[in-house]
Order: C-alpha cells, then structure tokens, then sequence
C-alpha cells in the first residue's frame, strides 16, 4: 500500500469512526430525553398558572432540545457513512497515486481485452445467427441473448451494440491519453531546491510540490504563498499544493523562495 493508498484507507477509517461516535451520542441523547419524557404522565398537560408551570415547560423544554440534538447527531452519523461507503467504492484512479501510470496500464490492457471479446462474439453471432455453441456461455444464456437481440431495437442486431464498442474504445483512448500525459509530467518533475531560509522538495511519493522554511515565513510570503495556491499542512509542517504544471509554473514564481544564485 502507498501513501496515496493509505491516505485513503485512513480517510475511510475516519468517517467509520464518526459514525460510530455520532451514533453513540445520538442514541445517548434521545434515550436521555426518552427517560425525561417517561416520568410525565401520559396526557399530562402543563397546568397553566400553576407554580408548577415554569418548571414544568424548562423540563420538557431541555427534554425536547436533548431529542432535537440526538436527532441532529443521528442525521451526522448518516452522513459520515455515506461518505465512508463512497470513499470504499471509489475506484477511480487519481492523478495523486504515485502507481497511477501502472494502475492505467492495467486498466488499458483491461479495456483492449473487452473489446476483443466484443468484437469476437458479434462475428460469432454475424456467421452463425446465435451464440449457442459460443466458447463460456451456456445454451441457456445464448437463448436469452438471441432472443434479446431478436426483439430489440434496430441498432442491437448483435450481442454487443456499436454503441458499447465506440465507448469502449474512446475510453481505452482516454486511459491512453492519461498515461502519456503523467509519463510527460513525471519525466519533466525537476530536482528541488534550496534557498535562504528553507528548501522546495518535488515530493514525486505524495504527489506534492513541498516548501519548507526554517522558520515562519513573513506574512507578506505567506500571502503569495496562498495566492499562488500553497496550503500550510501541518501533517508534514511544510507548504504545499499539488505535483503539476500548474504548481511547478506556481512555484517557480515565487521570488523569496527561489535558488539564492538566481534573481
């Protein structure tokens, strides 16, 4: 597992762990206000001018507001396992997994394979008029596909519509594209550097341009800094955005962070 890999594994940990904790509080509150509401008689009125009626209304007043809360708490955990179930079946390849180029290489291989066996079983199909007898398919699932294809629309006269094949292959072209353009950028990265009071690290790993000073750096640097799209992490107590074009042109404007034998 890399970095990236962890990051992600860590991110899912924590909204599990959200959602355990707003669960507990949620179930702790509306039981609280449960148990308050539990010693009121049933039907019980608030007796109006009564001495009792001031007390009366704070008491169901924070029985009401513990209720609210843990119904407010109830809805947080619902959030946060939404969003650890998205982060655990998010299988798109990021820009920032430093294994991004061999993970689209496999998914090219993948795709180009797909589109060999579509095209395979729609010649099958086209010499034979159906697909029993079709190498891993049963009698039973060929009978399912020629009737599918007997009473479907005019553009599936064949197991595999042109449709599904032109999406196939532009997405084999957009998985293509993609590794060419991280190789170009992985093999333009230039070295960091050092400069007076600090030093820049092309963070290939984390996929992160990282500057790293001394000291804390004026306010007027940590301005361009922010201007120029750096974020202060104080997981690794360094300034930094993401390892692009974007971020290496960014960076290379920054004069107070520049090499001390360059203007």
């Amino acid at each position: 597992m890399n970095s990236y890999e962890e990051k992600k594994q860590a991110r899912i940990d924590y909204y599990k762990e959200k959602v355990i904790k707003t669960a507990e509080r949620s179930n702790q509150l509306i039981g609280q206000a449960e148990k308050m509401i539990s010693v009121i008689p049933l039907g019980q009125p608030i007796l109006v001018g009564h001495h009792s009626e001031k007390r009366d209304r704070n008491y169901r007043s924070r029985a009401n507001i513990k209720f609210a809360k843990g119904m407010k708490e109830a809805e947080k955990a619902e959030y946060y396992a939404q969003k650890a179930e998205a982060a655990e079946n998010n299988k798109a390849i990021s820009s920032d997994d430093p294994d991004a180029i061999e993970k689209l290489k496999a998914k090219a291989i993948a795709l180009g394979k797909r589109q060999a066996e579509m095209k395979q079983a729609n010649a099958y199909y086209k010499k034979h008029k159906t697909m029993k007898g079709y190498p891993g398919i049963t009698d039973d699932r060929a009978d399912e596909i020629d009737r599918e294809i007997k009473d479907g629309y005019s553009f599936h006269q064949q197991p595999y519509p042109a449709y599904m094949l032109q999406n196939n292959k532009a997405n084999i072209s957009r998985t293509l594209d993609r590794i060419k353009a991280l190789s170009k950028r992985s093999a333009s990265v230039p070295d960091g550097w050092e400069f007076n009071g600090g030093r820049v690290v092309m963070n290939a790993g984390d996929n992160r341009i990282q500057i790293f000073f001394d000291g804390i750096p004026k306010e007027d640097v940590r301005s361009e800094l922010k201007s120029r799209g750096f974020r202060w992490a104080p997981s690794v107590k360094a300034w930094q955005r993401q390892l692009n074009d974007n971020g290496l042109f960014a960076v290379k404007r920054i004069k107070s962070i520049q090499p001390s034998n360059e203007s």
